[in-house]
């Protein structure tokens, strides 16, 4: 089983296989989704929070400190949750709210120079996700090997660009299709979107086959917080491209 997702990867239920725990102590899928549920609350309260100090002072000085809060505590805590997955009951809560504080001050921006964009990436981000679960419970779409392949490879190659044009950003070079909004930055940006949104696809069959398995409880909020990776990658990949197009006209 291959995913993409850094924190739902093709080991993370291979202890559990055979395992005989009660109902009442396994994941299941309703369970995964309530918790995606209270996640995702967990994010927008916050966010809303930065995005109101931010119109309600109209200083973008005033909500910098806390996105940097939530980018750099979130990624921390990311991290502690991909290699402690028993720690997720906590860590993905914390998780969840850091990202909203990080957000909210990257939607504010956003929406400050476009505005209504916050509103469109957010219908599309939604409505992406409820589209691909609908084509993937019909089998529409099926999570094959070769297509995990496909998908595991295109994502692995957009984190190393990325990380690319991190570091070479510290040299004052700059990769031009990836941040500006001529036609290739576009045709970049949405094949990101699609990649990202393909995850959704793996993200549904590895937490269909985590129930199957009968992993334990706690595994219903790491993998709420895996989808919860894939959903914020996404809004976020949709507002850069969104921007692009309002850049050009």
């Amino acid at each position: 089983m291959r995913t993409a997702n850094p924190a739902l990867n093709d080991k993370t239920f291979d202890g559990f296989r055979g395992a005989a725990l009660p109902a009442s102590e396994s994941m299941t899928i309703d369970g995964t989704v309530n918790k995606s549920v209270f996640l995702l609350a967990l994010v927008l309260a916050p966010a809303y929070w930065v995005w109101r100090l931010f119109f309600t002072t109209q200083n973008p000085a005033a909500i910098l400190p806390w996105m940097w809060v939530g980018v750099i505590g979130g990624f921390v805590v990311a991290l502690v949750t991909v290699f402690r997955r028993q720690w997720s009951p906590f860590t993905a809560p914390l998780y969840a709210a850091l990202e909203g504080l990080a957000l909210g001050g990257i939607s504010a921006i956003a929406e400050m120079r476009f505005p209504g964009i916050v509103i469109q990436a957010v219908a599309l981000t939604f409505g992406t996700l409820f589209c691909l679960l609908g084509i993937y419970k019909a089998g529409i779409i099926k999570a094959t090997e070769n297509f995990k392949l496909g998908v595991v490879a295109a994502t692995g190659g957009i984190a190393l660009l990325y990380l690319l044009s991190f570091v070479l950003g510290f040299f004052g070079i700059r990769i031009g299709f990836i941040h500006e909004s001529g036609l290739p930055g576009i045709g970049f940006s949405i094949f990101v979107v699609v990649v990202a949104a393909l995850n959704l696809v793996l993200d549904f069959d590895f937490i269909e086959n985590g129930a199957e398995k009968g992993a334990p409880k706690y595994m219903e909020w790491y993998a709420a917080f895996g989808l919860m990776v894939t959903l914020i990658w996404l809004y976020i990949e949709i507002l850069r491209l969104l921007s692009k197009l309002r850049g050009r006209r």
